[in-house]
C-alpha cells in the first residue's frame, strides 16, 4: 500500500503548466530522486505533498495520519533560537511547551526563586496531560544522535551545522514520508558521507532533490524526472538514465520533425485557395486544425546552457609559489607550514570540513591574505576571476542585464562582441528574464548569473569555491566540460565528489591541526591514498570563526586493544545502570511533590539529572566509536 500518491495534478504559475497531469506514488521504503531542470517545479511538487500549496487540478491521497517531514532548501532566518527549540519544532503544537520547558528548567539551574519553580511545576503538568514525556525524550535522543549541542543559538553554528539542526527538527516527529530539497547543500565532504548513512538506515519513504550525483548513485531506488510538467519514473541508476533519455529525446526530434513537415505541407495546401474549402475537404481544413493547435501547445525541451570562458593571455609558466606558509585564526594554527608550486594549466580541488581553512588558504595563494609566516609569490601576467560562494556581491535591486553588463549593451567574449540578450541566452535566461531583478532569481537562477559575469572577465587563474550549488545536472556537466577544455589555471573548493573526480588533476587535502598535505587526482584518488581510511567521524560543531583542530578518529573494531575491548564488553552494563537511574530521577522530578522541597534541594536533584544525561550520551557516543 503506498503511502502517497498523485493522480492528473496539474498546477501552473503564468502560462506554463509546472505539472501537467502529473501521476505518481511513494512505497514504504523506496528512496525516490526527483531530477529536472532549475526552475522544472520540484520545489513545488514538495509543497504540494506537504500540503503547503493547493494544485489547479488533479488529487493528492496520503495514508491516514500520515507523518511527512521536510528538509527546506533554504537555512532558517531565526538565528536567535536555540538548538534544542528549533529541533522541538517539529513537533507542532507540543514542541512550543517542550522548549518552553526546557529553557524554564535551564533557567532554574541559574535561579532557583519560588515563581521559576511555579513555572516548570506548570509546564510539567501540562506535558503530563498531553503526554509531552515521551516527546521530550524522543527530542534528546536526536539531539545526543546528530550530536547537536542543544542550548548553542543557531547564529554561533557554520552552514553545514545549521543543516545538521533542520534534519533533526525533521526526524524529531519519527516521520512516515521525508522529503529533502538539495540536502547536501552548505555541508562538507565528511558530513555529506554522514547524510547518506542516516538516510540509508531510514524506513520509510523517501523523495529528495539533489545534483549531487554521488548520494543520487548511493542513495535513489529509482529517479523520477519532473520535464515540461510531465513525472516520469526511470528505474536504475543515474547514467542507465541518461543513456535512455538521450534515445527518447533523439526519438522525440525525429518525431516533432515529421510532424513540423506534415503541417508545412498542409499550410501550402490551404493557402491554394477555392479547392481547399470545397466540402468533400472539409475533413482535412478540420484536420489542419487540429494540427495546429497540436503544434501551439507542444512544449518545447528547455535548451541547454551554453558555456563560454573569456580567456585571458597566458601567464607565465609558474603561476604561483608557496614557501613554508603558516596562518592562524584567534591562536588556532588553519594552515602550518606549508608549500606548494601552482604551475600553468594545474587544476587543483581543496578538501575538507566546513571552516578548516579552504577559502582562506585560497586567499593567502592569490595575495588576498598575508601570511603569518612564510612566503607567496604569484607568477606574471596573472588575471584572476573569482567565482563568490556565498553570493554577497549581487546585488538584488539590480536587473540581470545590469548585473552583467553593467548599463552596457554588448560584452566581448574571446574578442567577438555579443548583445548582452544573446549572451545571457546561452545561460538560459529569456528576455524578460533578463530584465528581472536578481531578487527575484531563484539559487539556481543565482549561480547561472554568477557564471555569466565571471566568464565574461578575462582569466587565465579561475578560482571558484563552491560553484555547484543549486545546479541542475546537466548544467553542472556542462560546467565540467568547460573547466576541461580551459587552458588557464583552476583552483577549486567543492564538496561535490563527482565533480572533483571530473575536473582537477590534484587536491589538496586539510588533515587537522593545520596540516595540508597534496594528492595526485580527484576525491577517489584521495580515498585511496590517504593513510589508514577509516570510519567518518564528524567533527564538534564551531562557531563561524575557524575551528580547533579536528578530532583523532577512533580505531577500527579489527584494532582494539585488550583494554577497548574489555571496556567495549561492559559498555552495555553501565549504559543500562544509567538509564535505570535517570528513569528514577526523571520520575522523582515528574513527582509535583518535588518543587515543593528547598530550593537547594530542587537544584541539586536537576543538575545531577543534566550532569547523568550527559555521561549516557558520553557512553553511547564511546560505545559508537569502540564498535566502528
Amino acid at each position: 500500500m503506498p503511502l502517497l500518491s498523485i493522480d492528473r495534478l496539474s498546477i501552473a504559475f503564468g502560462a506554463d503548466k509546472l505539472l501537467d497531469g502529473a501521476s505518481f506514488q511513494l512505497d514504504p521504503g523506496e528512496r525516490v530522486c526527483l531530477i529536472g531542470r532549475n526552475g522544472a517545479g520540484k520545489t513545488t511538487l514538495l509543497r504540494l505533498l506537504t500540503g503547503e500549496l493547493h494544485s489547479d487540478s488533479g488529487d493528492i491521497w496520503r495514508q491516514p495520519g500520515l507523518r511527512i517531514a521536510t528538509l527546506a532548501q533554504e537555512l532558517p532566518t531565526d538565528t536567535a533560537a536555540t538548538v534544542f527549540e528549533i529541533v522541538a519544532s517539529g513537533l507542532e503544537g507540543l514542541g512550543a511547551l517542550l522548549a518552553e520547558y526546557h529553557e524554564a528548567a535551564l533557567q532554574l539551574t541559574h535561579d532557583a526563586a519560588p515563581e521559576a519553580l511555579q513555572q516548570v511545576e506548570r509546564l510539567q503538568h501540562e506535558l503530563e496531560a498531553r503526554d509531552g514525556w515521551r516527546w521530550q525524550q524522543r527530542i534528546e535522543t536526536v539531539i545526543t544522535r546528530l550530536q547537536l549541542p542543544a542550548d548553542t543559538p543557531l547564529a554561533e553554528l557554520s552552514g553545514g551545522w545549521r543543516r545538521r539542526v533542520l534534519l533533526g527538527r525533521a526526524l524529531v516527529s519519527d516521520p512516515e514520508v521525508l522529503l529533502l530539497d538539495e540536502p547536501t547543500n552548505h555541508l562538507d565532504l565528511e558530513t555529506i558521507q554522514w547524510l547518506e548513512e542516516e538516510l540509508l538506515e531510514f524506513r520509510g519513504g523517501l523523495l529528495f532533490i539533489t545534483h549531487d550525483r554521488a548520494l543520487l548513485q548511493r542513495l535513489a531506488t529509482r529517479l523520477l524526472e519532473l520535464d515540461r510538467g510531465m513525472l516520469t519514473s526511470w528505474p536504475g541508476d543515474y547514467p542507465a538514465f541518461v543513456e535512455k533519455k538521450a534515445a527518447l529525446l533523439e526519438v522525440e526530434a525525429r518525431h516533432n520533425a515529421q510532424f513540423d513537415k506534415n503541417l508545412a505541407q498542409e499550410e501550402v495546401w490551404i493557402r491554394q485557395g477555392i479547392k481547399a474549402r470545397r466540402t468533400r475537404n472539409e475533413g482535412r481544413v478540420r484536420a489542419l486544425l487540429d494540427l495546429r493547435e497540436e503544434r501551439r501547445q507542444r512544449r518545447e525541451q528547455t535548451g541547454k546552457a551554453r558555456l563560454e570562458l573569456e580567456q585571458a593571455e597566458t601567464s607565465g609558466k609558474r603561476v604561483i609559489e608557496a614557501k613554508k606558509i603558516s596562518y592562524a585564526w584567534q591562536g588556532e594554527p588553519l594552515i602550518r607550514n606549508f608549500s606548494l608550486n601552482v604551475m600553468r594549466g594545474d587544476r587543483i580541488g581543496l578538501i575538507g570540513p566546513n571552516g578548516s581553512g579552504k577559502t582562506t588558504l585560497l586567499n593567502l595563494l592569490i595575495g588576498r591574505l598575508t601570511p603569518g609566516s612564510g612566503q607567496v609569490r604569484l607568477g606574471t601576467k596573472l588575471e584572476i576571476a573569482w567565482f563568490d560562494q556565498l553570493r554577497e556581491r549581487l546585488d538584488p535591486e539590480q536587473t540581470v542585464l545590469d548585473t552583467v553588463a553593467g548599463g552596457r549593451e554588448t560584452v566581448t567574449i574571446n574578442g567577438r562582441s555579443r548583445h548582452v540578450i544573446g549572451y545571457l541566452g546561452d545561460f538560459l535566461f529569456t528576455a524578460q528574464r533578463a530584465r528581472s531583478p536578481v531578487k527575484s532569481l531563484s539559487g539556481g537562477e543565482r549561480n547561472r548569473l554568477l557564471l555569466a559575469r565571471l566568464f565574461t572577465q578575462p582569466a587565465n587563474l579561475l578560482v571558484m569555491d563552491e560553484p555547484t550549488n543549486d545546479l541542475d545536472l546537466e548544467t553542472l556537466e556542462l560546467l565540467e566540460e568547460l573547466l576541461l577544455d580551459y587552458q588557464g589555471t583552476l583552483l577549486l573548493v567543492s564538496h561535490d565528489r563527482a565533480f572533483l573526480d571530473n575536473v582537477v588533476t590534484s587536491c589538496l587535502a586539510f588533515e587537522g591541526d593545520g596540516k595540508v598535505r597534496e594528492y595526485v587526482g580527484g576525491y577517489s584518488d584521495w580515498l585511496r591514498q590517504r593513510p589508514a581510511p577509516e570510519p567518518v567521524v564528524v567533527a564538534k560543531p564551531k562557531s563561524a570563526a575557524p575551528p580547533a583542530p579536528k578530532l583523532a578518529r577512533p580505531a577500527t573494531p579489527g584494532k582494539l586493544s585488550y583494554n577497548d575491548r574489555r571496556e567495549l564488553a561492559q559498555l552495555p552494563v553501565r549504559i543500562e545502570v544509567l538509564e535505570q537511574r535517570q528513569q528514577e530521577l526523571q520520575a522523582m522530578i515528574v513527582d509535583p511533590a518535588f518543587y515543593k522541597q528547598e530550593a537547594a534541594v530542587v537544584t541539586q536533584q536537576l543538575e545531577a539529572l543534566r550532569a547523568l544525561e550527559a555521561e549516557l550520551a558520553a557512553a553511547y557516543e564511546r560505545w559508537a566509536v569502540l564498535e566502528g
